[in-house]
């Protein structure tokens, strides 16, 4: 049975443990999209930072994780893969539903690149719901 690498998924869960465990970075193998996820993380404010540390011969992105206060409490309590590879969910600009009531974001793969759920109601564009983040 051929593997079906998810490189999102594998984003999202190296975040996730590395909240749990109360690291200040990370590192891992990134691409233009993982980076691209990353900056809408950052400009939302789940995570303090992402830069590209390398390039040749692999892509190496370092994240710097927000906690919240003094505490070691991730600023993101969870984050979820909507759309797997084995299972797509796309969505038009109409049915983008808000996440906790507008207190989370879901990012979403549009035709004008990745954006935020508010971002994508307010284009009015619909695509791939990637994650949501609260």
């Amino acid at each position: 049975m051929a593997s079906i690498h998810d490189p999102i998924s594998d984003f999202l869960t190296v975040l996730r443990n590395a909240a749990k465990a109360g690291h200040a970075s990370i590192e891992i193998k990134g691409s233009k999209l993982i980076q691209n996820i990353g900056e809408l993380l950052r400009d939302e404010g789940y995570i303090a930072n992402i830069q590209v540390t390398k390039e040749e011969p692999q892509k190496v992105v370092k994240v710097t994780l927000k906690y919240a206060g003094n505490s070691k409490k991730a600023v993101f309590q969870n984050l979820k893969r909507i759309s797997k590879p084995s299972s797509r969910v796309y969505v038009d600009s109409k049915s983008i539903q808000k996440v906790l009531g507008g207190l989370g974001i879901a990012i979403i793969s549009t035709s004008k690149g990745l954006m935020t759920d508010r971002q994508a109601r307010q284009a009015k564009l619909g695509g791939e719901i990637l994650c949501e983040v609260y």
